[in-house]
């Protein structure tokens, strides 16, 4: 069934444990997370590049395990195509459209470590796939006007550079989007939904490699008009909102495409003109001091400000900023013997409760909203006895050589983070992830409420051991037309 047509609402959510499956909603697709023991050297160099590619615009992961001893990739299976065939692509806040490897890619990876088989989509074995010609209007708007040299018979290309050096390049298609349609209490359904995607034929660096990270693509959840949520909100099919909360805890957490009835979120503006999520920050408090800091330091003009990334491992503030904090952070153990682990982490040795011992660190934002950090959040434990600091002294990232602000997955965890592009605000409140929410049938005024149940540990994606386990669950209208 084409969904084209049918006013609904949409919302995706991705809720964890270490097995569960969601209960309500109207379309289910299962997203997994590989988690895999990592150095905090390798923890601070998968963060700078993420971090360059947040220069180009473009990858910006969609969280992980908060913990920088570990590294979770998540991912969801989706169908594309008629008949549908899986796919495993990236869920990717930062980019702007879906991609997949496609049959006449050159370097492709042909592997992956995760424990998935990957697909190559081939249009050709499609009934639905139509290529999207260089002149169709999707192109145009695009690249914001006709392509120089088009003809009829050229198909609109897609080409994206990352900052680490990837890149991949191709075609758009039009094809069938295959979820799983929650038709009732743990009752689900397949429905279908036509988007444009790009069709992967070259790639390079890290993207043209068969690694332990290897997957069919990329679904991207930015702002850009060519995202699936766009392309969907465009077509009156959902309401431009999405949130997430991972949970530090257990491991896992929520996402959702959607309006969130419970828990209440404030929120702060977002800035306009941004290419990623950026707000406007006002101040530091450590403690019960406020940071001395020049007034226009995290100001947003010119690249700079602050961006909330919940696919960056830590958190980067600017050398000024980092270095006031650090002390006032130590400054109640004047006795800790400190040391620099990987030439990088400052550690010490400590076996009380972090929380007894260290202060509550917050962050004030545009209309008196506050992102609220523990100690438990911001200090990690490296092995034995050790912990480190999570905060990092960023690098200049903006054009003018100022240092961004970075507020990556060890202060966003433990949170349920709302992005509502419809009002170009964003905001939090600290949430057990595990939990449930409830989000709103916009046509009806339904409320549904999701929760968190054990699936079957009997899985072809587990790797020597269990893994953790996420499910994207989509709630559209239930009064769905063909």
């Amino acid at each position: 069934m084409d969904l084209r047509g049918s006013g609904m609402f949409l919302a995706i959510i991705l809720i964890v444990e270490t097995c569960f499956v969601v209960a309500n909603g109207n379309f289910v697709f299962q997203v997994e997370r590989r988690k895999t023991r990592l150095g905090l050297r390798e923890a601070r160099a998968r963060d700078d590049r993420r971090r360059g590619r947040i220069l180009s615009a473009v990858d910006l992961n969609l969280g992980g395990n908060s913990k920088p001893t570990e590294t979770g990739l998540y991912f969801t299976k989706l169908g594309l195509g008629s008949p549908a065939k899986d796919y495993y692509v990236q869920v990717d806040t930062g980019s702007d459209i879906l991609w997949v490897n496609c049959v006449d890619c050159a370097r492709c990876p042909k592997k992956s470590d995760i424990g998935i088989d990957l697909t190559l989509f081939d249009p050709k074995e499609s009934k639905t796939s139509a290529l999207v010609p260089c002149d169709h209007e999707f192109c145009s708007s695009t690249y914001d006007g006709p392509i120089p040299g088009c003809k009829p018979d050229i198909p609109c290309p897609y080409s994206i550079t990352y900052g680490d050096g990837s890149a991949t390049s191709g075609y758009y298609v039009q094809d069938y989007l295959t979820f799983n349609r929650v038709s009732g209490n743990l009752n689900t359904a397949p429905q279908n939904s036509t988007v444009f995607f790009g069709c992967g034929n070259v790639q390079s660096g890290t993207l043209g490699s068969s690694s332990d990270e290897a997957l069919d693509g990329i679904i991207g959840f930015g702002q850009a008009n060519t995202s699936v949520l766009s392309q969907l909100a465009a077509s009156g099919k959902v309401k431009k909102i999405f949130s997430h909360c991972l949970d530090n805890a257990k491991g896992g957490g929520i996402f959702a495409i959607g309006e969130v009835v419970e828990p209440k979120v404030k929120t702060t503006p977002l800035v306009p003109r941004m290419a990623h999520y950026n707000v406007n920050l006002k101040d530091i408090e450590v403690g019960s001091d406020i940071l001395q800091l020049p007034t226009d330091i995290f100001d947003s003009g010119s690249g700079k400000g602050t961006v909330i990334d919940s696919g960056t491992t830590l958190a980067y503030l600017p050398s000024m900023v980092y270095d006031q904090l650090i002390t006032k952070v130590l400054a109640g153990q004047p006795d800790l013997k400190l040391y620099l682990v990987e030439q990088q982490f400052t550690c010490f040795e400590y076996t009380g409760d972090v929380d007894d011992g260290f202060p509550v660190i917050k962050f004030h934002f545009e209309d008196s909203l506050s992102l609220t950090v523990y100690p438990h959040e911001y200090l990690f434990l490296f092995k034995g006895d050790i912990w480190c600091i999570g905060w990092q002294k960023g690098v200049s990232q903006s054009k003018n050589g100022r240092d961004m602000t970075l507020l990556g997955d060890l202060v966003l965890s433990n949170k349920l983070i709302v992005y509502d592009l419809e009002n170009m605000a964003i905001g939090w409140v600290d949430y057990n992830c595990s939990s449930s929410i409830k989000v709103k049938d916009e046509k009806t005024g339904a409320v549904y409420t999701v929760g968190a149940h054990n699936l079957s540990s009997a899985s072809t994606l587990l790797i020597g051991r269990i893994l953790t386990f996420f499910l994207l669950l989509i709630v559209v209208l239930n009064s769905l037309t063909n």
